[in-house]
């Protein structure tokens, strides 16, 4: 008890390994006074780790911080090292990246609908959303041979081709995510006592989400229908026909549906990427002739597989660029600055989470303690992402 008379509560850290934090909360009653959210338990000190690294091992360096998302974050990183190098990916590997940029944000969606679920209580909905995940991470193990971090995207274009089974099983998830869409209406959308919990409260007004800089769902649940996929267009999004997921309510409810509606938007983006992807190269050509005779080796099974030469000597030139992607979270930004070495001078890695979280800390007062876990479940907070 402060000496004012409230109570003052600890929540957290249980789980430093998976990002949890400490979350100082402020109690008159029950009603919440003042809220402290106390990051740094996973601190991953990327942005400085990468000073130390050549731009190619940075790739899987900068996916930790956004574990549930690595396809856009890769793809942030990439097209700012491109910029720096003034390289120009073939134009089916743009496609190739909004496939994996979309399976990534619907993979995105389902965890953080999955987290919303159980803060709530539904048992049900959590492990639905993390089963139905497992379907698009297969997807993308597919496309990239490994399960959670795919370091998918490279300078210049991709590292891999779409496998002969991939539009075939791509097909059978988007049927599925169809159909399972109405037993989540069912359980969770339409469940009466998940409107009890979330409708109405949390509610972040239009003018506050832009002033408090929120961004993704968040933002576009409270009527701000802005998306960098629209806004400033990158791999072959100019080129695709979606709409942008927007719900005026700006309640925990609203932000729920708008992850959800993004789910069913992002399967027809790939759908239409699928339809229209050219045929040609993956990679840059200047890239491509480094990367086959090793490739042709990992095919093989002869040789030790090295990264390519061009790769380990990368030397942008002297420089500084800014670049940024819509995630499933909302936008990260990359700035990048180049001294001419192989590794980069300065690297700023802003996470969406990081930038939600002025948002997380004002919203909460006001509010009662009961209401806590769904405020913070509906905005989809990451630990890692502003501790990176």
């Amino acid at each position: 008890m402060s000496e004012e008379g409230y109570m003052l509560l600890q929540i957290g850290p249980q789980h430093p390994g998976s990002g949890h934090m400490r979350m100082l909360v402020k109690l008159d009653g029950d009603v919440i006074v003042d809220f402290i959210p106390d990051v740094g338990y996973v601190h991953r000190t990327v942005e400085k780790i990468a000073e130390t690294k050549l731009y190619i091992q940075n790739i899987p360096l900068l996916e930790k911080p956004i574990l549930n998302d690595s396809g856009n974050a890769n793809l942030a990183y990439i097209i700012a090292v491109e910029k720096l190098l003034d390289v120009e990916p073939p134009p089916r590997a743009q496609y190739l990246r909004t496939i994996m940029a979309e399976l990534s944000r619907i993979a995105s969606h389902l965890y953080g609908i999955g987290i919303l679920s159980i803060l709530i209580g539904s048992s049900t909905g959590f492990m639905w959303a993390f089963g139905d995940r497992e379907i698009f991470i297969h997807l993308m193990q597919m496309m990239s041979g490994a399960r959670i971090t795919y370091s998918y995207m490279v300078p210049g274009g991709v590292r891999r081709d779409l496998p002969d089974q991939f539009r075939e099983e791509f097909r059978k998830a988007a049927r599925y995510m169809r159909r399972r869409y109405k037993d989540y209406e069912k359980i969770i959308i339409k469940n009466p006592v998940t409107r009890a919990r979330l409708e109405g409260v949390g509610v972040l007004s239009r003018e506050k989400a832009i002033e408090w800089g929120t961004v993704g769902p968040n933002l576009r649940a409270s009527g701000v229908a802005y998306d960098v996929r629209k806004v400033e267009p990158y791999a072959a999004y100019e080129d695709i026909d979606f709409e942008i997921a927007v719900r005026e309510e700006g309640d925990c409810y609203a932000r729920l549906l708008v992850r959800f509606q993004e789910i069913m938007e992002s399967l027809k983006i790939i759908e239409q990427a699928l339809e229209k992807i050219p045929n040609g190269k993956i990679l840059a050509e200047k890239y491509e002739k480094m990367i086959q005779p090793r490739a042709k080796k990992l095919v093989e099974g002869t040789g030790r597989i090295k990264f390519p030469a061009i790769y380990v000597n990368l030397k942008p030139p002297k420089g500084e660029v800014f670049s940024r992607v819509e995630s499933g979270k909302g936008e990260i930004t990359v700035y990048l600055v180049s001294n001419g070495s192989p590794k980069p001078y300065r690297l700023r890695f802003v996470t969406p989470s990081f930038r939600n979280l002025l948002t997380f800390k004002n919203l909460i007062p006001g509010h009662r303690l009961a209401d806590f876990p769904a405020i913070y479940g509906s905005l989809d907070y990451f630990p890692p992402g502003a501790d990176r």
